[in-house]
């Protein structure tokens, strides 16, 4: 049974089950709620937690176990010698899962019957063929370890789901037997949904520590392996990206590969610097005009169309470098251009990305500084302007800031996105890796690099792969130094003024 029917079928068992969890305690009160010790809603909101918590917990961890455990079954068919080399029995096990899931698609479309997809041979029939008439692509011919794998995994998959699915809407059902028995006058349901709701808040916020603490984890992880495979000093300091996907070393055992992170840092600092020093004054200033000197119909347009940066896409932008800032600056700074100079080669350059990604970055510090300053209390500009201060005078010693903390975590929001993006990047800086201070030169930055190296038939037993890992974690590292940086002036500016 496909999830989002079990879904559906336990929130409408929980429907039902709060109005009949609300009509027993309506008749254990004979119809008077002042004889229920919580309101009526209590009492159904319970049987509704009962049915829905504790079935959709264990739907989640079913989800999450049951393609472990089918892998761990499903790997045993394929043996050893089966595994090619430059192969692994994990990329094995991804076309074993989509041959499956092509299988599946063709019993759905109705191009095979279920037991034809669960008997079918490679030795009579071509799958790929019959697979690509349904529109699943498949890079190779499917060997017949891989089609028996497939098998075996529809198989388990349709036999765990259908456990799945009556397991789930038993312990819903039970949940609402449970639940209903005890909907009764004297039950106290309030106190019982509201301590269910604060650990369903605590789950929350501690599936979004879990989860930052497993990506620093997979990071680190991953980093050790690289750094096994390739030396950290030549990473650190190595002036030179020059990846040879064919690894291998010199005569003196060095590796072919040149995997410095200095030109990477270098581009990635500069293009953030160029678009701050663009995003920073603009957008401050127009939080400034919209909340201390704009009237409210001004301010009812502009707003508006300044946050509608923020909801175009990187890709667009990336374009929008490509085709017209980078031309643009060929044109002024290029050989035979409006100044006659010969500082930009091509429309590819740090400046082009710079001035694109500030664009960008305009709508996030202009909009959460405007939203910072207004929450400044108005009796501290009555009190300014009661003094004799004028009205700039009032922004500038007294505005401003009160709002700084606040002004500093939109700015390191802006750098942080500026650091952290890469269409505009690959399509404006272009990719060449390089320590240079000229802002016409091309240049890339990590995230870009992280892309590319992870592109394609990627292998992960490779440093040329792993190097990925380890640029994630060093740009994770410069990020939280800068986290911790704005948070020493948020709290210095915030002990002063309040």
């Amino acid at each position: 049974m496909p999830v989002l029917w079990i879904v559906l079928i336990v929130l409408t068992l929980g429907g039902v089950g709060f109005v009949i969890g609300r009509m027993r305690a309506m008749a254990s009160a004979d119809g008077d709620p002042r004889h229920l010790h919580s309101l009526p809603n209590y009492y159904g909101t319970h049987v509704f937690l009962a049915v829905t918590v504790p079935s959709m917990l264990l739907l989640v961890m079913w989800l999450l176990v049951q393609p472990l455990v089918i892998n761990s079954q499903v790997s045993s068919l394929i043996p050893q010698e089966a595994v090619s080399e430059g192969s692994s029995l994990g990329l094995m096990m991804a076309d074993v899962r989509r041959v499956a899931d092509g299988l599946d698609t063709a019993v759905a479309a109705g191009a095979m019957t279920s037991e034809e997809a669960s008997q079918i041979r490679t030795e009579f029939t071509d799958i790929r063929e019959r697979l690509g008439a349904v529109g699943v692509a498949l890079g190779s011919d499917v060997r017949p370890e891989v089609l028996k794998a497939a098998q075996r995994y529809r198989e388990l998959s349709g036999r765990y789901g259908l456990i799945m699915a009556v397991v789930i809407i038993g312990i819903a059902l039970a949940g609402m037997a449970f639940a209903w028995s005890r909907s009764h006058a004297e039950f106290r349901a309030r106190n019982v949904v509201e301590s269910a709701i604060k650990s369903l808040l605590i789950l929350a916020s501690s599936i979004a520590i879990l989860t930052t603490v497993g990506i620093v984890l997979s990071l680190i992880f991953n980093t050790i392996e690289f750094f096994k495979l390739y030396p950290a000093a030549n990473f650190f300091f190595e002036p030179t990206w020059l990846p040879s996907f064919g690894g291998g070393t010199d005569s003196d055992g060095n590796p072919l590969s040149k995997l410095g992170i200095l030109p990477l840092l270098w581009g990635t600092l500069y293009i953030s610097v160029i678009a701050l020093l663009v995003a920073v004054p603009i957008g401050l200033f127009a939080a400034i005009y919209l909340s201390e000197y704009a009237g409210p119909a001004t301010r009812a347009f502009a707003k508006p169309m300044i946050e509608v940066l923020a909801g175009i896409p990187t890709i667009v932008y990336g374009l929008f470098a490509l085709l017209t800032v980078g031309p643009l600056l060929v044109d002024v700074f290029g050989a035979g251009g409006l100044l006659n100079v010969s500082w930009m080669q091509g429309g590819t350059a740090v400046m082009t990305a710079g001035l694109v990604m500030g664009i960008m970055l305009i709508p996030f510090v202009s909009s959460l500084s405007d939203d910072i300053i207004n929450a400044v209390p108005q009796a501290m500009r009555d009190g300014s302007l009661g003094l004799g201060a004028t009205k700039s005078e009032t922004i500038k010693q007294v505005v401003l800031p009160a709002a700084l903390p606040g002004i500093v975590g939109a700015i390191l929001l802006a750098a942080s996105r500026a650091i952290g993006e890469t269409m505009i990047v690959v399509l404006g800086a272009g990719a060449a890796a390089r320590l240079s201070m000229n802002p016409f030169d091309a240049m890339t930055t990590v995230t870009a690099k992280i892309v590319s190296q992870l592109t394609g038939d990627a292998d992960f037993a490779s440093p040329e792969a792993l190097v990925a890992f380890a640029l994630g974690m060093t740009l994770f590292l410069v990020t939280l130094g800068l986290n911790i940086f704005a948070l020493y002036i948020v709290r210095k500016y915030r002990e002063q003024y309040e």
